[in-house]
């Protein structure tokens, strides 16, 4: 009967999970460049019984059976989201691999699809609260203003001519390293830079949480929370009746 308890309780702690990641992902549906995350769980190794023998038997296997599901992982989804025309000169989306790579006030660099850029108090290009926009040479990127042009690279140019960078776009070997830090930005190590980016200019690339899935998903988590938790109440029960029912024997 314990061994229900074990079950149950996995279940529980495996559907918060799930809800968890979930909230997370819907609360972040209208962050530009937002990537949704997954909850994977698995189940701990078998146990294997055995029928009890003689101290000379080497006992028979009679099968064997999963206890409880634990945490396997949350993997972050890195598909492209759906990219958006702002019409503001200093928005941008990179149409396919990449990140931008934006520098914060400690030095350390981290990496975002994040686009919806503007202009610090110093004239550099920065996400705003965040930190300063990479080059391609790892250099923050001095604009002085907003009346620009961009072309399909990144090199952005005064709106009269003149040549004022080049936004930098960042790839790596495998997206599944990185590590997604408490504000949504990944770090990592092996950053490559992109030979030949595409970059739109004057679009945002918006989350690709699909919102419909999300809710599906938070609707059956819920219910099956709930069913658990019912459970486990009437586990608690009988574990309580059959403990009186022993104590009057």
């Amino acid at each position: 009967m314990y061994k229900g308890f074990y079950n149950l309780a996995s279940g529980v702690l495996t559907h918060q999970r799930n809800l968890d990641v979930i909230a997370n992902n819907m609360v972040n549906v209208s962050t530009p460049g937002f990537k949704q995350d997954r909850y994977t769980a698995t189940t701990f190794d078998e146990v294997m019984y055995s029928r009890v023998g003689n101290k000379d038997s080497i006992g028979t296997e009679i099968g064997g059976q999963s206890y409880i599901r634990a945490t396997s992982d949350v993997e972050t989804d890195f598909t492209q989201g759906t990219v958006e025309p702002t019409g503001l000169p200093l928005d941008f989306a990179i149409n396919g691999e990449g990140f931008f790579a934006v520098e914060n006030e400690d030095g350390g660099v981290f990496y975002t699809r994040n686009g919806n850029f503007s202009l610090d108090d110093e004239g550099y290009l920065c996400l705003p609260g965040y930190g300063r926009v990479h080059d391609t040479n790892g250099e923050p990127i001095r604009l002085r203003t907003d009346q620009i042009t961009v072309d399909g690279q990144g090199t952005i140019s005064y709106a009269t001519g003149g040549i004022l960078g080049r936004i930098g776009v960042y790839t790596f070997e495998d997206n599944g390293a990185l590590q997604r830090d408490a504000l949504g930005f990944f770090t990592g190590d092996g950053a490559e830079l992109s030979d030949a980016p595409s970059i739109l200019n004057g679009y945002v690339e918006r989350s690709n949480t699909d919102v419909v899935k999300q809710m599906t998903d938070m609707i059956a988590y819920q219910r099956s929370l709930q069913s658990a938790t019912q459970v486990m109440k009437m586990y608690d029960s009988l574990m309580n009746q059959a403990t009186t029912e022993i104590g009057r024997m």
